[in-house]
């Protein structure tokens, strides 16, 4: 039922369970905006809101006089020309390592945050070298050697800029990692002997194949110089990782993830969601090789972090040539300078065999957890789907309400979306492959018959596998507002269009950044839309995102705040409270990240 406000605005009338349950569900709070964008299909709009803060949920939504009614007594704050939205929910990233590679005292240089060139990737690591003392471990992250037309920096090329500072520079795709000669020496290998390959992972050799070149490739390789040198560059790894949670609360995420959990990152998990104000929801992800990958898990915060699902990788990136996929790559003096092997490689880029997927799949499917995949190439979605949807026959799991998950897929085709969304499984996508680099992947990386329709997220639409969006943090910034803008345009951030087709509509985009998303979670009874009974999570933002042109979203749309659990978040004062944890609880943190992953 639908009503008009004084003034002639349109507002949700009483919900039902508002008439239900009057006097039920207290509330604390009411707001009221300028307008409430509920991502409720059945009731879209709103005026205000009550909320309890103490549960943190919500008792009441729809125009002034009802929930007023709902709440009798209850002050409202008014918030002008404010308009709500749930709290965004991007349901792949991975904080704590993000927070550890771009924030202070790490230095972010991917071209993704305004770093276009090598050349100037070099002028942030010379003004780096005479500001930290001699013996301070540096971190670089973001390089990236397709859009930056940066070398493969091995020891050979930091040598020269850094001759005897120990430095790391970690690859924008994260799936590499290089160093210089100090570097090496102060891993303590042997003569500058990398170590035997492990699983998931490979070092970079001299011409000899024993000493290290300073390259590492996949995490089972890279993670193994992170845990050994990440400790004397970062000293306090949880006010990282809080600062990473304040950019994502700056973008208006509420929710998201962590995709490559281990057991090593509970104490700094736990932490952050213990010091009050937390920003953000977190879902683990435990990483399939970890020995007690199928453990139940039971945090002091349930509420604010848990365990959902375990992550497998099924290949690599296509930013490193190392993905599953049926076409080549081509030849030019972009993927030259890149040293891209030109493919198509196929299966041979998978981190499993068939075999392995199924022998994995037999013993984690039975914890009755969400599976979720890493996968990029379009071969690789193929072994992947195969493989869920024998695990789905065999533990009588076709039709049920899994939602096993796959992630990335910047190649898939329309065909495989649709076979997915037979099987039940949904879909993550990456815009930011799109929006960064679309204008590479169209006719530079790769004939535009593929790269045009790279992120094919209007046929995953079409296909139902409720898609969602991430950043994959610290791939890209966690701008949800950018992709939402970008995938409606179809345009790169250099404002060219490739495959038209794939535009897809507002209401589908916003749906991504929220309520798919909290579906991808398995929390959208409790997040990713406003309704009665559900979290108070919202985000403040300064326009209503359908009055303004879909190309100024960006520019017109700002962020002003969140609340969490019917709290408004002050992130500043929460990440003074995480500084003021002593580090030492922590400094192993870096290791258990680094524990090797099949990725």
């Amino acid at each position: 039922m639908f009503e008009p406000e004084p003034g002639g605005t349109t507002v949700i009338g009483v919900f039902p369970s508002i008439a239900d349950k009057k006097g039920a569900m207290p509330a604390d709070t009411i707001l009221k905006a300028a307008t409430i964008i509920t991502m409720d299909t059945a009731r879209p709009r709103a005026r205000a809101i009550a909320f309890d803060s103490t549960t943190g949920r919500i008792t009441a939504i729809g125009s002034m006089a009802e929930v007023q009614a709902a709440a009798p007594g209850v002050a409202v704050t008014e918030l002008g020309e404010t308009v709500l939205m749930p709290g965004f929910v991007e349901p792949h990233s991975h904080p704590l390592l993000s927070g550890m590679a771009t924030q202070e005292p790490a230095y972010w240089v991917s071209p993704n945050v305004g770093v276009p060139t090598w050349d100037a990737v070099k002028e942030i690591m010379a003004k780096a070298d005479k500001t930290h003392p001699p013996d301070q471990v540096l971190v670089f992250n973001g390089v990236d050697r397709l859009l930056q037309q940066a070398p493969l920096p091995t020891r050979d090329v930091l040598d020269p800029i850094f001759p005897t500072r120990p430095v790391v520079v970690i690859d924008n795709s994260g799936h590499g990692i290089y160093f210089n000669s100090a570097a090496i020496t102060l891993m303590g290998w042997p003569d500058g002997k990398a170590p035997a390959d492990p699983v998931g992972g490979s070092f970079g050799r001299e011409a000899d194949g024993v000493r290290s070149n300073g390259t590492a490739f996949e995490s089972g390789a890279l993670m193994i110089v992170v845990g050994a040198l990440m400790p004397k560059a970062i000293p306090h790894p949880l006010h990282s990782g809080a600062l990473f949670y304040k950019l994502m609360a700056q973008c208006g995420v509420t929710a998201t993830s962590e995709h490559t959990y281990n057991s090593g990152q509970y104490q700094a998990y736990a932490a952050l969601a213990s010091v009050p104000g937390c920003p953000v929801r977190l879902h683990l992800y435990h990483m399939s090789i970890e020995a007690d990958a199928a453990a139940d898990i039971t945090f002091p915060h349930p509420e604010l972090v848990s365990k959902v699902g375990i992550k497998l990788w099924a290949d690599g990136s296509p930013w490193l040539g190392n993905v599953a996929i049926s076409f080549e790559y081509l030849d030019n003096p972009t993927t030259r300078t890149a040293e891209i092997e030109l493919g198509p490689r196929g299966e041979s880029q998978m981190n499993y065999t068939r075999a392995q997927l199924d022998e994995v799949l037999d013993t984690l499917v039975p914890t009755g957890y969400q599976i979720a995949f890493h996968c990029n190439g379009d071969v690789g979605f193929d072994v992947v789907l195969d493989a869920y949807a024998r695990a789905l026959a065999k533990f009588n799991l076709l039709g049920s309400d899994h939602r096993w998950r796959v992630e990335h897929l910047g190649a898939a085709r329309r065909d495989q979306f649709d076979r997915a969304a037979a099987l039940g499984v949904t879909c993550s996508m990456s815009p930011f492959q799109y929006i960064y680099w679309g204008d590479l992947l169209d006719g530079v990386m790769f004939d535009s018959a593929y790269g045009a329709q790279w992120q094919r997220i209007r046929d995953a639409f079409e296909a139902g596998v409720r898609p969602s969006y991430h950043n994959d943090g610290s791939v890209s910034p966690p701008n949800q507002l950018l992709n939402v803008q970008q995938t409606v345009t179809r345009k790169t951030i250099n404002g060219s269009v490739h495959g038209a087709d794939q535009a897809v509509t507002l209401d589908d985009a916003l749906k991504a950044i929220t309520i798919n998303g909290a579906y991808q979670l398995r929390r959208d009874h409790e997040i990713g839309s406003l309704a009665v009974g559900k979290y108070a999570d919202l985000v403040e933002v300064s326009a209503d995102i359908y009055t303004v042109a879909v190309d100024e979203i960006v520019d017109q749309v700002k962020v002003l705040g969140t609340w969490v659990g019917g709290k408004k978040v002050d992130i500043d004062a929460y990440v003074d409270a995480v500084k003021a944890v002593d580090p030492t609880e922590h400094h192993d943190l870096t290791g258990h990240l680094a524990k090797p992953k099949c990725c």
